[in-house]
């Protein structure tokens, strides 16, 4: 039954009376009588074997809930982006993941609703995916479609299950694209409107670009992505859409991590060295210079297949696996 309605209780009775002529003013007074009874009887439940009122939707939480994935502080410099039950310790914690301003520092009190949510912390269960790729952040006019196409087919090949994109804006072709992709399951698209609250560096290098926050938040979005991530899937890839962790030596990523796990069972990130792909140099035989790909934005990385040698006096950077659990 939906909230607010309530069921009626109708009783109905039928009343026989003699067909022995009266005067007139006792038929009037016995009809009057009756009525009365009538609707006493209809109108006030009976006090014994009543049926109770049905109750609405339990209220989880009493007070207003976000729908937004950044929610300003009312009176403070400061957002709070999710909530994630941690349950790797004993009992679970809360772990509350945000934005906050060092310039302005303010206490902040929070407030839990609980409402005898039953967990059974002793069943492990399986995790729904192995792989999932977590990309920070899109932003600004980024139209790479063939390029982001061919890198997401790229990771389907390895065994990624699911791409985490969080989005605060791209072109409009990569836009349906991505549409596509998140109908199908694939990618999971979070809404990112850092740019609404804040003014974001468009790099990573802070001397160079400034900004309120770096490169768009993306310490908080795969910081939140990996929380997102923590009960559903086994691994998660933290690195750029333009990059791809590649295994030499193995068909796909689970072989890759079933080997590095047996040698390394106590690990839990594993840290994959960048190397470089030039633009300039192309596959000779251009076979992957396809007709049906000319008219699609974007670069074709199939036709890039030579690798810079790494100059080992200068440090590389790494992107990680890591095991969320």
């Amino acid at each position: 039954m939906n909230k607010g309605q309530m069921s009626r209780l109708g009783i109905y009775r039928s009343a026989w009376m003699a067909r022995k002529k009266l005067p007139n003013k006792k038929v009037l007074f016995v009809f009057i009588s009756v009525v009365t009874v009538l609707l006493f009887l209809v109108r006030k439940p009976r006090s014994y074997g009543s049926i109770p009122t049905p109750l609405g939707a339990e209220v989880i939480c009493p007070h207003q809930v976000s729908e937004q994935t950044i929610t300003p502080l009312n009176n403070t410099k400061h957002f709070l982006v999710s909530a994630y039950m941690d349950e790797r310790v004993n009992g679970f914690s809360l772990r509350i993941i945000g934005i906050f301003r060092r310039d302005s520092i303010q206490p902040l009190d929070y407030l839990a609703s609980n409402k005898k949510q039953k967990t059974n912390r002793k069943e492990e269960n399986k995790p729904q995916f192995d792989f999932t790729v977590c990309v920070s952040s899109l932003f600004g006019d980024y139209n790479n479609v063939l390029q982001f196409a061919q890198t997401l087919e790229v990771y389907r090949l390895l065994g990624v299950n699911r791409v985490v994109i969080y989005n605060t804006s791209c072109g409009p072709d990569l836009e349906r694209l991505l549409q596509s992709y998140s109908q199908e399951g694939f990618v999971e698209l979070v809404p990112w409107p850092i740019d609404r609250y804040l003014n974001p560096s468009p790099g990573w290098l802070f001397s160079q670009h400034g900004g309120d926050v770096h490169y768009f938040g993306q310490l908080t979005t795969l910081n939140e992505c990996i929380y997102r991530s923590m009960d559903r899937s086994r691994y998660v890839l933290l690195n750029d859409i333009d990059e791809i962790i590649m295994p030499y030596q193995h068909r796909d990523l689970k072989g890759l991590m079933d080997m590095l796990q047996q040698k390394h069972p106590n690990t839990g990130v594993f840290l994959i060295e960048n190397h470089v792909f030039p633009k300039k140099h192309f596959e000779p035989s251009r076979k992957f210079n396809l007709p049906q790909w000319k008219g699609v934005p974007g670069v074709n990385i199939l036709e890039h297949i030579y690798r810079e040698d790494p100059d080992r006096n200068i440090y590389h950077f790494h992107k990680m696996i890591v095991q969320p659990k």
